[in-house]
């Protein structure tokens, strides 16, 4: 397989997402009538732990990523060119590393990265927010594999992002869709079988026994990207917001 379509099968698992500011509700003001009182709305109670499948696909291959987390913890596992490539998010520590070759980094994750994990419901599956922070407006409801969603999308500079979510409370999202300007390709990943209410054992987020991982800081693992321009480690960073924040 040539390095060329290696590269866009990795790139197909780690698309950007840029975030931006979300405008805030603007209180009443002093003239403006009291609402009549309402009896509390009921507080969505989301469960603790998360499951999906993460089908990728572009002009350039097909991958299917499965996902895993408990809390903010969480574990995603994907096959490309044969290799079997794990990622860990667990309190301070983002691990990545290949499965067969044994071999990995575990970098320590910066504050904002930390800070995140307390203001979402799961570690993955937030596309519908992000886009939001980008400026993404409903375009319109329809059905996707028998489930009402609703479709949001923003273009810029960048390209076009469109993500399908259900049409209720929890916003998961069904299908995100990408297209790059720079590249003029697009990649499109359906999210598959969501399931809830799991009972996963915290040792599953850990890495496996035996895998030898190079300890990084988050300063000396930007250093050795800069300096060798791109991957440190057998993997690449897939999540980066995990570990820099957005």
């Amino acid at each position: 397989m040539k390095r060329s379509r290696i590269a866009w099968l990795w790139a197909g698992l780690a698309l950007a997402l840029l975030m931006g500011p979300m405008a805030a509700a603007q209180p009443a003001g002093p003239g403006a009538a009291a609402e009549p009182a309402t009896a509390p709305k009921p507080v969505l109670v989301l469960p603790d732990t998360w499951y999906a499948q993460a089908l990728t696909h572009s002009d350039v291959g097909i991958n299917v990523t499965h996902f895993w987390s408990k809390g903010n913890m969480m574990r995603a596992e994907t096959v490309v060119a044969g290799r079997r490539v794990v990622t860990i998010v667990n309190g301070d520590k983002y691990y990545a590393y290949d499965a067969l070759q044994r071999s990995g980094v575990a970098i320590e994750r910066s504050e904002d990265a930390k800070a995140l994990d307390k203001g979402r419901d799961r570690p993955f599956g937030n596309e519908w927010a992000v886009l939001l922070r980008q400026g993404a407006e409903l375009i319109r409801s329809e059905i996707l594999g028998g489930r009402e969603v609703e479709l949001y999308q923003v273009t810029d500079g960048i390209g076009r992002r469109q993500v399908w979510v259900t049409k209720d409370a929890i916003r998961l999202p069904l299908r995100l869709d990408v297209y790059t300007r720079k590249s003029a390709r697009t990649i499109q990943t359906d999210f598959l079988n969501w399931q809830t209410g799991l009972p996963i054992d915290d040792v599953f987020f850990s890495p496996d026994p035996g895998i030898n991982l190079t300890e990084l800081t988050l300063d000396e693992y930007t250093k050795l990207r800069r300096d060798r321009m791109g991957q440190v480690g057998p993997v690449p960073v897939l999540y980066s917001d995990l570990l820099h924040g957005y």
